[in-house]
């Protein structure tokens, strides 16, 4: 992979997975990070066969997913108060800037966000 960086969010994991070329396209030549709250929610999708686990756990293994360490939960504590998110969203918008990448996701909520480099994906 090359350097082009980006904070995958849930939803977009599963626009790829579900066979959205424009996202594939999108990020061909992308590192893809996740939060570990990403792959939580990813693996314990409700009413996946164990072709889509499968499927998730291939792609789980070319990102790097990235743990919640003490900086990512102050980061995720200012988001929890300051924009009220929920915590899957705050994790994941904390780790994209405690990383310093683009964190991309078809969530609007993300907007208001403005410690975020945010990219919105409309599918």
């Amino acid at each position: 992979m090359s350097g082009n960086k980006k904070v995958l969010d849930t939803n977009i994991v599963l626009y790829l997975l579900a066979g959205d070329n424009t996202i594939a396209d999108f990020l061909q030549d992308v590192e893809a990070y996740i939060s570990v709250i990403t792959e939580l929610e990813l693996i314990g999708y409700p009413d996946i066969n164990s072709k889509e686990i499968r499927s998730i756990k291939s792609f789980l293994e070319d990102c790097t997913i990235i743990g919640i360490s003490e900086p990512i939960k102050e980061i995720y504590t200012d988001l929890r108060k300051k924009y009220r998110l929920k915590m899957g969203d705050a994790v994941a918008a904390a780790t994209a800037i405690y990383l310093g990448l683009p964190f991309i996701s078809a969530d609007k909520d993300f907007t208001k966000v403005t410690e975020l480099n945010f990219a919105f994906y409309t599918p």
